[in-house]
């Protein structure tokens, strides 16, 4: 059986970037689907948003807030998806899923409701100590390929 689970670790660990490539473009394709609306929602979508602040005691320019979060969750998602900024995006995305998860849980929507945000928050603080993958904006610019090489210097 372990060897067996070793041959198949081995046949899928080729597709590792391919993989990469997928799960990027597909939570953040989302990311950015979800946020859209949020950016053209315009000052009063962007309060309504904001107010989640107020879960920190924050309760000051809830429209500046309220873009911020639009933008993490757009903006986030794009950079996400391209693997452009791709670790900077993934705390940014973090921080984001963070507020939403704690407002979510203090407003009293329960874990069913919050827990998206939850598990959205796991999945971008570990695809941040994972890397994008060479299929990456990150990577063509040199970004990645330094910090791969580098880890793998280690390694040997």
């Amino acid at each position: 059986m372990k060897q067996l689970l070793q041959k198949l670790a081995q046949f899928l660990s080729q597709f590792l970037d391919m993989a990469l490539l997928v799960f990027r473009l597909g939570l953040g394709g989302m990311f950015m689907w979800h946020g859209w609306p949020k950016i053209i929602g315009g000052t009063a979508k962007w309060a309504g948003l904001g107010k989640a602040m107020g879960t920190f005691g924050i309760e000051f320019a809830p429209v500046f807030w309220g873009f911020m979060a639009s933008f993490a969750e757009f903006g986030g998602g794009l950079l996400f998806a391209l693997g452009l900024f791709y670790r900077p995006a993934c705390f940014l995305l973090v921080s984001n899923m963070f507020v939403a998860f704690s407002s979510q849980m203090i407003d009293d929507k329960g874990l069913q409701k919050a827990s998206q945000s939850l598990e959205d928050g796991i999945s971008f603080f570990g695809a941040a100590f994972v890397g994008p993958g060479k299929y990456s904006l990150d990577y063509y610019l040199g970004i990645e390929g330094f910090a791969n090489k580098a880890h793998r210097m280690k390694r040997i």
